[in-house]
């Protein structure tokens, strides 16, 4: 039998607004984080927009010792998972008598490439002894999640996972099997990306930024007939995950409750979203039967869609294909429109929004949605929240390289 996993606090850094508080209140006021690009030079592309966390300063939230040498990734993950414990009301660090129930697995995909761009950069230019050996952890993917172990003492498991846009989503499925395996009952788990040069360019040079293309606008408007690209964001989502009884005994305040998961994988996608929509369908069908939900129980999606011509369509087939008539009346919203599309981190941060979405009472927006397109005909809640109580959501994370993963999530009930 299952255990109850229930989320008990949840730790946001944002485009939009760094703080659970602030990032909900932003995410139903429909506040874009999106804005000229100021941590590199974008003078010589046509795209210039990102989400960018503004007024980022680590020392406010972590105190100022031990930081020197972090990177962004790093710094922002654990500011979000301090953050996180704290909205949990978790001790901070944990106490050693139970450093070893607790566990962290961190989704992560492109969190050390600017780390290892600027190592071996330095090493290339003024040869390997000019380089700072405090800063070669810097460039192995799991050290972020390692950080975060080190800094609330966290003696439990530690894992990474790297499976592209589906990383952080996959990382809290992976934290879910490992409390019902063993007898972990705190786990801190989500997803984090830094904005960087590298990777900006790189996606740049691809033509998948919006306006990156001659004549194309940037704008990020997901299912809007104007879309042509993504624009990139960044940040940090940590959650909670707490057995039930656990967070029950200690009388926490839940949030959520973790309902179910579905995942598969599209061989037919090579670096595009199959038109098929086979794996995400699959992806979707899976979760409601691992739920035990029927399609008429879910009250919201949060969508995958991030301003491309192929995603945006995709995820409405699919929507459409599981749900049937039914898809119609459910309403659908692509938070991206707000935060742009962070990778690793774009599922944890959807269900951020979507554990707001459920404590609040509101469904989150669609922004920038002005131009109808006929291949995406559903609701997807254009430009204003709408005052709606919320039981049980969907949340949709799919990658172009093949990976497609669905959670629910639903208002914890007692038993």
């Amino acid at each position: 039998m299952k255990k109850r996993i229930v989320i008990t606090g949840v730790g946001v850094l944002a485009p939009n607004g760094i703080g659970k508080d602030a990032f909900w209140k932003a995410v139903k006021a429909g506040i874009s984080g999106i804005k000229p690009v100021t941590l590199f030079d974008t003078s010589a592309l046509r795209s210039k927009l990102a989400g960018e966390i503004s007024g980022f300063d680590p020392k406010a939230i972590l105190g100022p010792k031990g930081l020197r040498n972090l990177d962004r990734p790093t710094l922002l993950v654990m500011c979000a998972s301090k953050l996180a414990l704290e909205d949990a009301t978790l001790p901070c660090p944990v106490p050693e008598k139970d450093t070893d129930i607790y566990g962290v697995s961190l989704g992560s995909t492109l969190g050390s490439v600017r780390s290892i761009s600027e190592f071996d950069k330095e090493a290339l230019r003024n040869g390997p002894r000019s380089v700072n050996p405090a800063h070669f952890a810097n460039t192995v993917i799991n050290s972020p999640a390692s950080h975060i172990s080190i800094k609330f003492n966290i003696q439990g498991f530690n894992s990474t996972i790297a499976t592209g846009f589906c990383s952080s989503l996959d990382a809290i499925y992976y934290a879910i099997n490992m409390m019902n395996l063993y007898e972990y009952k705190v786990v801190l788990s989500g997803g984090v990306e830094e904005l960087c040069e590298q990777t900006y360019k790189g996606f740049y040079r691809m033509g998948h930024l919006a306006g990156s293309r001659p004549g194309k606008e940037e704008i990020n408007c997901p299912f809007d007939k104007r879309r042509n690209g993504i624009i990139v964001g960044e940040g940090a989502c940590i959650v909670v995950l707490e057995e039930f009884e656990y967070a029950q005994r200690r009388g926490a305040k839940i949030y959520a409750e973790v309902l179910g998961y579905g995942t598969s994988f599209d061989p037919e996608s090579r670096n595009i979203y199959s038109p098929k929509a086979e794996g995400a369908r699959e992806a979707i069908k899976s979760c409601l039967e691992d739920a035990k939900l029927r399609e008429s129980d879910i009250d919201y999606i949060c969508a995958s869609a991030d301003s491309t011509l192929d995603c945006d369509a995709m995820e409405t087939k699919a929507i459409k294909y599981v749900f049937g008539e039914k898809a119609k009346k459910i309403p659908i919203s692509a938070v991206k429109s707000m935060i742009g599309d962070s990778f690793s981190a774009s599922g944890a941060m959807n269900l951020g929004s979507s554990v707001g979405a459920i404590q609040e009472g509101f469904i989150p927006p669609t922004i920038n949605y002005e131009n109808p397109d006929r291949r995406c005909d559903l609701d997807y809640v254009p430009n204003e929240a709408r005052e709606e109580k919320v039981a049980r959501i969907l949340i949709n994370t799919f990658s172009p390289t093949g990976n497609n993963s669905s959670p629910a999530i639903g208002a914890a009930e007692r038993p």
